[in-house]
């Protein structure tokens, strides 16, 4: 059975070229999709899952449409704007655009929060073609002036459903008025539920519709297994399984900031290398952990759903969801992690009592049972849901013990006197 190529795509011969370099020869399926679409200046929704090539969708066509008309060299205005929830999935699309349009004459930069603001405000003086930014300082920068919008004429929205999670809803209204109303317009999700087709309806004029996988469906290179352990003693199964030398490097997953941070210490504190990367973070910190594990320096990098999103690193192995995940959609991206482009992926979930409802979610989500790993050191001994801690309470008004006399009174004089 003969590939596409991208060339067959009608992809310009300086493109081919950066496109060989970086070792790209055939086109995804979201690619072969999205690609012939946008060079016919169509709006596109794509739903596609994590590691099916949508970003390389969306900028190979963005650099191909804006070198086709003459660059004004000396000022350059921003003609495409890429929306993305994330500041390590804005910098990795940034990367993209640079790889893919080395031999083109355009300009790419990268704007987010988190740092300062100097830098990214010297480069959009200077010119830029495509801006590839977050919402919160975007909306900043355009306040202040050094952005303005009225020239974009190709629009991409990426992990929509991701910005509705983070609460990026109405930012991104906000900035749709301020985009030009004839204008090419992109949309990308993992998933669709009614709220992300209902914004999509806002954004997109007769798109043409792309899904290259059932929603929410986990692929079939990604080994799936399931450990049910108690809450005590996830850290101890943790460490006994990097006890396993071919797991070099392995990306875990908690659902909380503070929950990532515990793991890390305790990983340390048995000589593992570990680096957490979450929203607390600063961005210097983040990008040298990405470093760090993607050199392999680091072993461990426990992340937090949000901040793992678009993290991309080529040929990872291994993931392991420390803590259930909550939400059915959210375990896949998790998983998606790994097992990308083709790739074979392990994915091995740790699950307690009380993320048992969670797993029944996800099964019926995936559409599968995920196999059970019984022969642990650490089996499930605890079938109740395990109380929380109690936090002192104040005592009402009623509860409380009479108030004592202010000094000086009588009473307490008579008092002092035994």
């Amino acid at each position: 059975m003969e590939h596409t190529t991208f060339k067959q795509l009608g992809i310009d011969e300086n493109i081919l070229k950066a496109l060989d370099a970086e070792g790209y020869t055939h086109p995804t399926p979201i690619q072969e999709a999205a690609i012939p679409a946008m060079l016919a200046r169509k709006d596109v929704l794509g739903c596609a899952q994590t590691g099916t090539g949508k970003t390389a969708a969306f900028a190979i066509p963005i650099i191909q449409l804006l070198s086709q008309t003459s660059i004004n060299e000396k000022r350059r205005k921003i003609r495409s704007l890429i929306l993305t929830p994330t500041r390590e999935l804005a910098i990795q699309i940034e990367e993209s655009f640079k790889a893919y349009g080395k031999f083109s004459r355009l300009y790419s930069t990268v704007i987010f929060g988190g740092v300062g603001q100097k830098a990214q405000t010297d480069a959009l003086q200077r010119g830029v073609d495509i801006l590839i930014a977050t919402p919160g300082r975007l909306l900043d920068l355009i306040g202040q002036g050094f952005i303005h919008l009225n020239s974009i004429e190709l629009f991409v929205l990426d992990e929509a459903d991701r910005m509705l999670d983070m609460g990026f809803v109405h930012d991104v209204k906000r900035l749709i008025k301020l985009l030009p109303e004839k204008r090419q317009s992109l949309f990308f999700s993992a998933t669709m539920p009614p709220e992300i087709v209902k914004l999509a309806d806002t954004i997109l004029v007769q798109p043409v519709k792309i899904e290259v996988t059932p929603v929410s469906s986990t692929a079939d290179t990604i080994n799936q297994f399931l450990y049910f352990v108690d809450r005590k003693n996830k850290n101890s199964l943790l460490l006994d399984i990097l006890k396993d030398p071919k797991i070099k490097t392995v990306l875990v997953f908690t659902r909380t900031k503070h929950g990532a941070d515990k793991v890390v210490k305790y990983l340390q504190s048995h000589k593992v290398t570990a680096e957490a990367i979450h929203g607390n973070k600063t961005q210097n910190n983040r990008q040298k952990a990405l470093t760090n594990f993607k050199n392999q320096t680091t072993r461990v990098l426990v992340a937090t759903d949000i901040a793992a999103r678009g993290i991309d690193i080529d040929e990872l192995e291994y993931v392991i969801n420390y803590e259930t995940s909550n939400i059915a959609e959210t375990y896949v991206h998790r998983i998606g992690r790994t097992g990308r482009a083709g790739a074979n992926g392990t994915a091995l979930s740790f699950c307690d009592f009380e993320e048992k409802a969670y797993l029944k979610d996800i099964e019926k989500l995936i559409g599968k049972k995920i196999p059970v790993i019984d022969d642990h050191p650490y089996p499930m001994e605890v079938f109740v849901i395990e109380p929380k801690p109690k936090q002192a309470q104040r005592p009402t008004r009623n509860e409380r013990p009479p108030a004592r006399d202010k000094p000086g009174s009588n009473k307490n004089r008579r008092d002092r006197r035994f």
